[in-house]
């Protein structure tokens, strides 16, 4: 997935130091004892995910005491990295950064990030997509994650179906992107129509922008269920973060399938 994996770089040094004698079996056990998960009493740090999914654990802070998600913070970043925390407020991050001081804080995505993604950015583009600026939140959202992840991100905002005349004049923008993330409240429309005009995978997020009727954005939520355009797939209400993960995999293994076959032309 293009993505720093510290957790297999510490087992092939495990292996090559026991190998070597240079590490005891005992010492190398007791090294070990952390990798599938880290019981901190509050939380069970699921350090295996990263050899699992290829990224580590994901820190949702909604709900958490502030001194518990620094304690997190700094227990994942002891071995993983970049190591992502969504739905941080500012005053989460003030109190992440002063005990990590190289922690960047994206307040738009409300997102927090460690350490840097150490390999290349795919050669395919995750587009996302916004209806309106309201919707900028969990469209940053979905970038942010995306672009940790490993895939190359751009962005496209304000362009709802209320004047379409905007994604229109984008076209090369959208048939240029190998992933689609489209977010949008309201009445949710936007999707179906990017829908109508790519021949790429297109997500869409539902958000919960808009007024009484819109029911927070359940409305958005079910017309996007069902959009007349093939090739949609949707994620939950604001679930910015869900969109850009899963965009990322289809955009990283589409590329992986792309060399593949590339390779194999030139072998024949």
């Amino acid at each position: 997935m293009g993505v720093q994996n510290t957790q297999a770089e510490l087992l092939r040094e495990l292996l090559n130091e026991v190998r070597a004698g240079t590490r005891s079996v005992e010492s190398a056990v007791t090294r070990l004892r952390d990798l599938p998960f880290e019981d901190i009493g509050y939380a069970r740090l699921d350090h295996h995910r990263a050899l699992r999914t290829g990224f580590p654990e994901v820190v949702f802070c909604e709900g958490k005491q502030t001194e518990h998600i620094v304690e997190i913070l700094q227990r994942l970043e002891q071995k993983h990295s970049p190591v992502l925390a969504t739905r941080a407020s500012s005053e989460v991050y003030d109190a992440v950064v002063a005990r990590i001081p190289a922690a960047k804080y994206f307040p738009d995505a409300r997102m927090i990030q460690l350490g840097v993604n150490g390999h290349k950015p795919t050669e395919t583009t995750v587009l996302v997509v916004s209806a309106g600026t309201a919707d900028v939140p969990v469209a940053e959202e979905a970038a942010v994650t995306a672009t940790a992840l490993g895939s190359r991100t751009e962005r496209l905002f304000d362009v709802g179906v209320a004047g379409v005349h905007r994604l229109l004049a984008a076209r090369e923008k959208l048939n240029e992107a190998n992933v689609i993330v489209v977010v949008a409240g309201m009445d949710g429309a936007l999707p179906t129509i990017i829908g109508g005009l790519v021949s790429v995978p297109v997500i869409a997020v539902p958000t919960s922008v808009g007024y009484g009727t819109g029911l927070g954005g359940t409305a958005a939520l079910m017309t996007m269920l069902n959009a007349c355009a093939p090739g949609i797939a949707v994620v939950n209400i604001d679930n910015g973060f869900g969109a850009g993960y899963m965009a990322h995999i289809i955009n990283a293994k589409s590329q992986v399938a792309r060399s593949n076959t590339a390779r194999s032309g030139d072998e024949t």
